[in-house]
């Protein structure tokens, strides 16, 4: 619990400052996000698109938005998340994540794992 207040205080301090602000984004039509189930050791790479909704094992997993670097569509990406779990009531995790710092928000689960690889243009 401490990881993550530690997490989020850093996070807060970026956006306060406008660390993360300063690069111009664009948006893309879809993103990569990689699964890993802990159990089983499986790891899928789940391609989507932004309004939809695909399922992990257990989890609904819907892409809000995928940006990245203005020019740059290799470059690091962030894509806004939401995911659910079937037969429990919330979410599990609702933000953003970044390709290059996948710990600094993770979706903190006993037994999945997902982030996000990189936005997709076509």
């Amino acid at each position: 619990m401490m990881r993550r207040a530690a997490r989020i205080a850093a996070l807060a301090v970026c956006i306060a400052t406008g660390a993360m602000a300063e690069d111009p984004t664009e948006s893309a039509p879809g993103a990569v996000l990689r699964g890993l189930d802990k159990f089983s050791g499986q790891v899928v790479d789940i391609e989507m698109l932004a309004g939809r909704t695909v399922r992990f094992e257990r989890l609904n997993i819907t892409l809000t938005e995928c940006r990245y670097p203005s020019g740059n569509p290799s470059g690091n990406a962030y894509a806004g998340l939401q995911i659910s779990e079937v037969g429990r009531e919330g979410v599990v995790f609702s933000g953003w994540m970044i390709a290059s710092a996948p710990a600094l928000n993770a979706m903190e689960h006993a037994r999945y794992d997902v982030w996000v690889m990189r936005c997709t243009t076509s």
